[in-house]
């Protein structure tokens, strides 16, 4: 196959009808949303815009056909997720949550759980349907695969005599999870600790908690940037789910390394996004503004300079969110340390990138009249979520690229590169190189 950056005639459609959808629908009621002082209603707010993005497809475009889904490849994904978050990326990751939350059923579920919850996903054109992703806690996730029984996950589910598993501890930080109406997401995927006696690397596995379950007490989070999705603090007390909805038993590590590696290229993207926003708005600032002077501040030097800097950091970063969902699409299930390195490359740049076009709109960048205030807002995020990039992501590249077996030359050469256990739990201990 040869290196084509080529869209298809498809693809170039999907991304007009994203771009379309963003400015037309999206803006408007993310301009809106995001000026709520409530973060639950800022997040209601934009259940319309959902209902219609669901009836374009955008909300389980990565479902497989078989359950209802349209099949679309990472790379379709990215198109439409860049068009979104140029707008606002606070919306497009309910979509990219309902990905986490709706995979992992695909990849680990049994045949009954992927007909119950991928067909009532992919069969919404209405908006109501959420699913959530709740691995993170209070304490921190980033060492979910430590060695000790005491670190790492700490919800735990006990199983009981009758065919139950009791549900007890906290969940901070989860996406959709608590629906609409704070009864809950209508399926959270819940990463829990089912071994209280191992480390990470055994005792985890997956529940499906349906909404409505009681014990399950929801509390928004009031953030500074992503107002138009919803974050929460879950509290489990004595929450009982039949044994029928667990799911990748003593496989939680990998389920969840699995699932952040998807996501990855996807908040890659989201970041480009954010930088791309603010770099058209500083371009077309400097080819009007004139500071006062005799023309245009885009004909001094050290403005077009740095335009060109930020301008190719944004084309890079594209590209290699491209490259990484690609090799995805050709290698279901792994690409774990190009991912990690698209997130981190991306996240970071991109910061990087919207102060600088501050710097070229100068103090008026400071007005909220002005989109730059929301950029920066909103670029603060990405290095921080979806698997910090201080915490999991680049942890994850060590492991890949400390195994023997790597080679530098694996992606670039589109070879198929397995992630294996023996590539977790380094970083785990402090001062120790594990495994």
């Amino acid at each position: 196959m040869p290196i084509d950056f080529d869209l298809t005639p498809d693809q170039r459609k999907l991304k007009d009808t994203a771009r379309e959808f963003a400015r037309e629908v999206l803006r408007p009621a993310a301009e809106h949303a995001d000026a709520l002082p409530d973060p639950q209603d800022a997040f209601r707010a934009m259940k319309p815009v959902y209902a219609q993005a669901a009836a374009l497809g955008f909300t389980t475009m990565f479902l497989p056909r078989e359950y209802g889904g349209a099949g679309a490849s990472n790379v379709d994904f990215l198109l439409a997720i860049e068009e979104l978050c140029a707008v606002d990326p606070g919306f497009p990751t309910v979509l990219l949550v309902n990905g986490l939350g709706l995979l992992p059923v695909l990849w680990y579920g049994t045949e009954s759980q992927r007909e119950t919850w991928l067909r009532s996903a992919a069969a919404d054109t209405t908006g109501d349907f959420l699913a959530g992703w709740v691995v993170s806690e209070r304490g921190g996730t980033a060492n979910f695969d430590h060695p000790s029984p005491q670190a790492g996950i700490q919800l735990v589910a006990d199983r009981r005599p009758g065919g139950e598993y009791v549900l007890n501890g906290e969940k901070h930080w989860p996406c959709n999870a608590g629906g609409w109406d704070l009864r809950g997401a209508d399926v959270n995927v819940c990463v829990v600790r089912t071994d209280r006696t191992r480390g990470g690397q055994e005792a985890l596995s997956a529940v499906l908690v349906e909404r409505g379950t009681p014990g399950v007490r929801y509390e928004v989070i009031d953030k500074m940037a992503h107002r138009t999705c919803q974050n929460v603090t879950m509290t489990f007390r004595d929450v009982r789910v039949p044994e029928e909805n667990l799911l990748a038993r003593g496989e939680g590590d990998l389920l969840i390394n699995r699932a952040f590696t998807w996501s990855s290229p996807i908040a890659s993207i989201a970041a480009v996004a954010v930088a791309r926003g603010a770099y058209e708005f500083a371009l077309k600032w400097a080819r009007t503004f004139t500071g006062a002077g005799s023309g245009p501040i885009i004909a001094h030097q050290a403005v077009g300079h740095l335009l060109a800097e930020v301008a190719a950091r944004i084309e890079a970063g594209r590209y290699l969110s491209w490259k990484a969902a690609h090799y995805m699409d050709r290698h279901p299930g792994q690409g774990h340390a190009l991912g990690a390195m698209d997130k981190t490359f991306c996240g970071e740049a991109m910061q990087r990138v919207v102060v600088d076009c501050m710097r070229i709109v100068g103090v008026n960048a400071l007005d909220r009249k002005f989109p730059m205030e929301k950029y920066f807002r909103e670029s603060m995020v990405f290095p921080l979520y979806d698997a910090g990039n201080l915490a999991m992501q680049r942890r994850r590249a060590w492991g890949v690229m400390a195994d023997a077996s790597f080679s530098p030359d694996v992606f670039a050469d589109s070879d198929p590169f397995p992630f294996t256990r023996a590539m977790e739990g380094f970083g785990t201990v402090a001062g120790e190189r594990r495994p």
